[in-house]
């Protein structure tokens, strides 16, 4: 089980009555989140959940409807441009896909942050790349290109350029995904040697509740876009919400059909105008 965080108080997130609209449809709800400094927040939920939404807010790439979104004690909706981009070299993020960029060996791609957002010379380049391939157990593979690495191999690469200008935030998009079991558990040791190395605090988005229960000093639940619950593994393991013990156990949730509007959704909703629709 993961090593529980100090309760210092300090955050490294802070989520504020999050609304977000896509058109007229409402897909975040007052959603409100906290991230203390040094700790590690799994997000999870069903698909359509709003986990990815809640993600790009959190990196910066969606604009909330209504709310606030602080990162490391800055307000994303009051920055400029140019603060919005210092704020990035404070953190880290590492994609599902591991994001390589294909025509670049391993080396260099790790390398890219620190020849694009510092004036250090190649040598000292050189080295913190070699220093980060080691934290993740990748040292003699720099000169290798991403088409000769296993998916898992992919993910720790990821991870070494996530982590080359030692950020204080980490955001980890479902690390585990696509791996099998034993890899998979060597992301989530990482995931933890990571947080208690370098003393960032990690945020991670995943469906695996193996992972889940294995890293997570807390635990954000989410449902329809809003938070059904945030506390310890414990807490969410032991809770009586149905919806909560529904997502842990796998079980589909039974629905009941109304027929008239199983009906309308066949007909197209015909039998009344749609918006924008012409009348005739």
């Amino acid at each position: 089980m993961a090593g529980r965080s100090s309760q210092s108080g300090e955050f490294s997130i802070e989520v504020t009555d999050l609304d977000t609209h896509y058109g007229d449809r409402q897909i975040l709800h007052r959603v409100n989140l906290q991230v203390r400094k040094g700790e590690i927040m799994v997000i999870m939920g069903g698909s359509g959940s709003g986990k990815t939404t809640l993600l790009n807010h959190l990196l910066g790439l969606l604009s909330p409807s209504s709310g606030n979104v602080r990162i490391l004690g800055e307000d994303l909706g009051r920055l400029t441009p140019m603060q919005r981009q210092m704020l990035r070299t404070r953190t880290g993020v590492a994609f599902q896909s591991g994001a390589l960029f294909s025509s670049m060996s391993i080396g260099d791609n790790i390398a890219l942050p620190l020849r694009e957002h510092t004036d250090l010379d190649e040598t000292t380049i050189g080295i913190m790349t070699r220093l980060k391939l080691e934290v993740v157990s990748l040292a003699g593979f720099e000169n290798l290109m991403p088409a000769e690495l296993s998916g898992g191999m992919i993910k720790r690469a990821a991870l070494a350029r996530a982590i080359v200008m030692d950020p204080e935030l980490l955001f980890c998009d479902e690390p585990s995904a696509g791996l099998d079991p034993v890899v998979a558990s060597s992301i989530d040791d990482l995931i933890l040697r990571l947080r208690d190395a370098m003393g960032m605090s990690i945020v991670v988005v995943t469906h695996d509740l193996d992972s889940t229960f294995k890293i997570a000093d807390r635990i954000c639940v989410l449902d329809r876009g809003k938070v059904l619950a945030l506390d310890t593994v414990e807490a969410i393991r032991a809770s009586t919400d149905l919806r909560i013990q529904n997502l842990l156990n796998r079980r589909t949730e039974d629905a009941e059909l109304d027929p008239d509007a199983y009906l309308r959704r066949l007909l197209g909703d015909a039998s009344k105008p749609q918006d924008g629709a012409r009348r005739t």
